[in-house]
This record gives C-alpha cells, structure tokens and sequence, in this order.
C-alpha cells in the first residue's frame, strides 16, 4: 500500500480506489485492508485529507515539468494533493534538464524577498524534449542546431557522420541523444529536413512542428483510413433515422472542408420550432484501439495555422468520408430540439441519422440571406428564419449572466508563396453568431442530457440525480480572486467600475464591465485585461459549470472531425443509450487532462503562426511611421498597436528620450524630466525601428 502511494506522490486517493489499485476485490481483505490504513495514518506513514490517502509527503523534494524561458531561468510546477505550487528555478540549476522534461527538484528555504521558493533538478525522471526543430548551421567539422523554440536555452551539436543531408541555413528536424553536461551543448542526428529557412511556408510549418504539432500521419494510419469505404452500406441507412427529406444546409468559411455540422430549422404548428443540428458521426468511422484513434488522442485537435490546417484525423475522413458535404448522404449524430420562440427548449431528441444537405452555404452568403439579398434562393428564408432565432437566444444568454468578448482577432492576407500582403480584422457577423448559438444550445442541451437525467423525465438515462453517469464536460472556473482584484484596480482608473461580491466579481457584472466600454477609446485593453484575469476553460469528468458562458452545465458536442473531445462525448453518449455501465473515470480524466494540454499548444502554434506573418509583413515596413494605440504598459517599455497594420510592437525604456518611472497603481510611465507620460489607451504616433522574424518581435521608435 505504501509503495503504491509512493509511486503515485501527485496524486490522493479514496480507500476504495487503492483498494482497486491493489486488487483487493473480498469484503474480508477489505475490511482488514481499512484498518491497516487507518493504523498507517496514525503512524504519519500516510497522511489524510478529507476521505482521501497519500504517502507522507516529502518536503524538499518535488516533481513536475520545467518550463523555460528564453531569458535564462524557469519554472517547476508541482502538484500536490493540497493544490499547485511554482518554484523559480534559475539556468545553472537545470543540471542535465531541458525545456518540458519532467524532473525531481530540491526546494530551498524561502527567504523573505522571494515571492517563489527556488530549486535545483537532482533527476531528470523522463526526457521529454527528446527532439528539437531549428535551423542548420555549418562548420568546418562539424554543425549545430539552432533552436526555433527559444525556451530551449541550448543549440544541439550535430556531428559530421549526423548531418542527414541537411545544407547550411536550412531547417530541420535534430534529436536529442546526449546531454549530460551544464557546460556542453546536447548531442544529436539530424532526423528531417524540413526546407530553407527563407522559404515563408517553411517558416511556419518548422514553428508549428517546433511547438509539437504533429505534421504528418503515421504509415499505419493512412493505410487504416484507405481501408474505409466511402459508400455508406444499406443496413446501416436503414437502422438509423432517416432525415434527407429534411431542408439541412451547412454554413463554414470559404475555404473550410471539414465540415462538422449542419442544421434545419422548422415551424411546427404550435407555433414552436424544431432546430436540428447534426453533426458527423466520426464515432461510427473512428473505433477504439484502432491506429486512427491512438493518433487522434495523440494529438487531441486539429491545429488551424496562419496558412493551412493540420487535420487531427486523416484527410480521407476528416474532408471526404466524415464531412457533412452537399448533395451527399452522409451519417450523422442528431439532436433535434423543440425551441420556443423565446429560445427554451421544451423537448429534444438525440439519435443516429443520415442526412442530406442541401447546400453548402459560406458565411458570406448566408450573410446576405439575412441582410435581404437572394431572397428567392431556396435556403434564404429558412437562415433568416435562423437568424431570428439566434438573436433570441443571445439575448437570453446575456440575460443569464454570459460574457461577450467579442473577437480581437486578425486574418492575414498571403499570397500563393506564403507571404503576407495585407492584415484585416476578422468580422463577426449575425451569420457567424447563427451558428455559434446553435452549437451553444446543443452543447449545452447534451451536457443536461447526461449530468440531469431527470430534467426531462423521458429522456432519462441510466444515471440518477444524485449520481449522474461519468462524461465530459467543457468547464470554466471562477477567475482567481486576486487577478479580478487587480482587474478592478485597472479599469478604475480609466473611469470604470468592476463591483466584487465576496472578493470576486460575477459574470453578469463582468458583462456589463465589457459592454460598458464598447466603442470607448480603451475598449480593447480592458477587454485583453479581462481576458488575462479569466481562468483557462478545459475538459473534466468533474462538472464546475462555466463561468463565461453563465452556463451550469456544458460540454463540447459537435465538433468531432476536429475535437478528440467531441469523439468522446459522442462515445459516451452511445454507450449509455444502449444501456451499458458507466464508463472508467480515470482513464476519461487522464484523456481530459491531455486534451486540455493539446489545445493549449494548438492555440498557441497557431498564435504565434499569426504573430510570424505579422512580422514579415511589418518588415517591409521598416522606416515608416504610423498612428498607434498604447496597448500595455511596463517597466521595460510601452506596447503600441499600429492602427493601419493591426501588429503590436514595443517600445523600449532604452530607446525613450528621459529617464522614466513606472507607477504601478495607474499602469503609467511617466518622464523625470519632460513629464511625458504614456498609458493604456493613449494615441501615439510611431516608427517601425526593426522587424525580427527569428524572435517574432517589431521593435519601435515614437515620433515626437
């Protein structure tokens, strides 16, 4: 027993699960198995929390994974069983370590200037930076490689007999086979060449790999995915719901392929309306323990890059055999929803279909539907009709507490090579919020379905209200405390209030913080602050509810092509229609938890995708002045949007014409001497200094 906890120091467990672990299963066994625990924990040989055991902690040791920073120090986060803690490490600690190995740590004291206690790694416990994706340089007798990941603090030496074929300044793909020395660089084997570095696709396709995204499918799941047949077999069309006579259409952006839901909408006779969403049936295509499912959990989402998309299943299924494509039979999972004109659901109904969709509409073109244009074309009425609804069911959802950021994001222009010609704003059209709403009511519809069985008393499933059966839910925590604190003090000082009850603030008055400053000169800073002080959503089998969504109940539905979540619930919500037991929580918790990291990475490969081709664009830019917004403020400078070309660059304190101080309680610089000050909000006007494509930073000068 005790060394079963041991081995499992991060985590605490029920005297019933360990008893699980160690395959204790007679009541005999148990019953003794309770009092040697119970003797245990008197012993301080384990400790008890609540009704749950783990080993004696250990505290100068801890375990957890080292994150880097390009500067040259890092961090360790360890969990424990009474929460998270962060321990400051600094470079020449990290021994043999690299940037997102797991590692086992000596804490030092806590001296009383330190607001993190330090550490040093005494084990590398698992390399898991096992290959590194950066440009080639060569020598006379030999070569390096320089990481594109900056958190990876060292270049990877590369031997004569490793080089692979690789050519000076190209960027490829180097593994690490040694590192056992501080003072020496990492050993590798060049593994892929990638292309030259100057080549703008290149460029964002070695980030994307830099940052694990997976480019390429395996042999074996390729060969899987050709297996399947694209004609859907007869006795599989009869068993299911037939639904083509049904007026279904789908609405994606111009170039979308993967098409993951579609939806009808219909008048009934009581004056009601019965909303359809259908969403791919990837669960009937994707079985467990096939190659195709072990590589979508793998890689948990499809990641949408600046300049293409890298698909979490193949090709075959993810844009022909799953995607609800028009003028094609295609299987689907359904939920039809009897919907009051004032957005209520009164009655639903989930189940496998065939469908047809009739047409596959852009986001533009529905547009125009709703704006009056087309009227006689065959799907005009039936989006206008949608769109009315949709309407509604916003205003119920910010009735109910839900927060509207609205969207910061940009697209970016690239011609045929890769380069950007032009940045724009994305819009966010009535079209785009149709569709949201729609998805937002079955997601939330499913979630209900599962986690209160009774709330609509036929639809009842094999759990109960006091035991609802294991699933997935799409959760979003209150923000911490402390950040909506200091979120309060920001917006004070731009003339804005934020009420906090009980040290924290609801969503409702967030909302109204955000819809206050719409179209306000500092709308988008406190918009961005905001979303700093909000906690991160993610999947859980434990349902919290979310927070921006003001929703008690959520989970993520119809999304399967592109979402390994999605599969999930689709499986689980199967499983318990047929009846079956309630599904391991462990192992849905562990693919929770590794989903929520995937999506993490994706969207921060596809961030920093954007943030590159921002750069080259900016770079043909150097010398010229625009207007700009301050966007931030700190002590090492003042961060400014250009106005025309929609990139933030920085400012450095260096390169300002006084000595300048940093007042943290109005987020203001302000100038010894000419008492200039900058903060938030401010115009300015600005000249582009320099555009680093490497760092993905844009260096500028303000223009007196």
């Amino acid at each position: 027993m005790l060394a079963f906890l041991r081995e499992h120091p991060d985590n605490a467990y029920r005297s019933h699960e360990i008893a699980k672990r160690l395959d204790i299963e007679d009541n005999d066994t148990y019953l003794r198995f309770c009092d040697v625990l119970a003797e245990m924990t008197s012993k301080n040989l384990v400790e008890q929390t609540g009704r749950k055991y783990t080993a004696k902690g250990d505290t100068r040791h801890r375990t957890g994974i080292l994150s880097c920073h390009a500067q040259g120090y890092g961090f360790i986060q360890s969990r424990t069983p009474s929460g998270d803690e962060e321990f400051f490490i600094r470079e020449p600690h990290m021994g043999e370590a690299l940037h997102g190995d797991l590692v086992r740590v000596a804490v030092a004291a806590r001296a009383p200037s330190d607001k993190k206690r330090e550490c040093e790694v005494v084990e590398v416990v698992e390399r898991r930076c096992t290959q590194v994706v950066g440009t080639f340089h060569h020598r006379t007798d030999f070569a390096f490689v320089e990481p594109d990941d900056q958190r990876i603090l060292q270049d990877v030496y590369v031997s004569p007999g490793a080089f692979g074929g690789a050519k000076d300044g190209e960027k490829v793909v180097v593994s690490i086979d040694h590192f056992d020395d501080r003072k020496a660089s990492p050993e590798g084997r060049i593994l892929r060449v990638i292309g030259s570095a100057d080549d703008p696709k290149v460029r964002v396709l070695s980030l994307a790999m830099s940052m694990n995204v997976k480019a390429d499918f395996p042999d074996a799941v390729e060969a899987e995915a050709d297996e399947i047949p694209v004609e859907i077999p007869n006795a599989e069309i009869e068993r299911r719901r037939d639904l083509r006579d049904k007026p279904i259409f789908t609405i994606d952006p111009v170039d979308a392929k993967d098409f993951d839901d579609a939806i009808h909408i219909e008048k009934l006779e009581n004056g009601h309306y019965e909303v359809g969403v259908h969403i791919a049936d990837v669960s009937h295509y994707v079985r467990p323990d096939t190659a195709i499912d072990e590589e979508a959990l793998e890689r948990g989402t499809s990641v949408y890059l600046v300049d293409r998309t890298i698909p979490m299943l193949p090709e075959k299924l993810s844009n022909q055999v799953c995607s609800l494509r028009p003028q094609e039979d295609k299987l689907a999972f359904s939920i039809l929803m009897e919907v009051t004109p004032q957005g209520n659901v009164e009655d639903y109904e989930l189940c496998e279909t065939v469908i047809h969709s009739q047409e596959r509409l852009t986001y533009d073109r529905a547009q125009d539907y709703i704006d009056g244009g087309y009227p006689d074309d065959k799907m005009a009425p039936d989006v206008v009709q949608a769109n009315r609804l949709a309407k509604t069911l916003t205003k119920k959802r910010m009735r109910e507490g839900a927060i509207d950021f609205g969207s910061d994001e940009v697209n970016v222009i690239l011609n045929e090579d890769g380069t950007p010609t032009n940045i724009v704003r994305k819009k966010r059209t009535d079209a785009n919020r149709l569709i949201e709403e729609f998805m937002l009511l079955a997601n939330r519809t499913v979630a209900k379905h599962i986690a209160v069985p009774g709330h609509m008393e036929r639809h009842r499933t094999n759990g109960t209200e006091e035991n609802p059966l294991p699933f997935v839910y799409r959760v979003h925590d209150d923000p911490d405390g402390e950040k909506i604190r200091q979120l309060a003090e920001y917006v004070r000082v731009f003339g804005h209030g934020l009420p906090l009850t009980s040290g924290n603030a609801t969503s409702s008055d967030l909302a109204d913080l955000i819809e206050a400053v719409q179209d306000e000169p500092e709308e988008q800073v406190i918009v961005r602050a905001a979303l700093r002080a909000m906690s991160k959503a993610k999947y859980a089998v434990g349902n919290i509810g979310h927070y921006g969504l003001g929703f008690d109940y959520y989970t993520h539905f119809t999304s399967p092509i592109r979402r390994y979540p999605d599969l999930m619930v689709h499986r689980l919500l199967k499983r318990y229609a047929r009846g079956d037991g309630p599904a391991d929580v462990e192992d849905l918790a562990a693919r929770c938890e590794h989903c929520s990291e995937q999506e993490r990475n994706a969207e921060e490969a596809e961030r920093e995708s954007v943030k590159l081709k921002q750069v080259e664009y900016v770079k043909n830019h150097v010398g010229e002045t625009f207007d700009g917004v301050v966007s931030g403020v700190t002590k090492f400078g003042v961060f400014v949007e250009i106005t025309d070309l929609l990139v933030e660059g920085l400012v450095h304190v260096r390169d300002m014409n006084d000595y300048y101080v940093y007042d943290e309680s109005t987020y203001t610089l302000r100038g010894e001497n000419n008492g200039k000050t900058y903060r938030p909000g401010n115009s300015v006007r600005i000249k582009v200094a320099n555009a680093s494509i490497e760092d993905r930073e844009i260096d500028l000068l303000f223009v007196e």
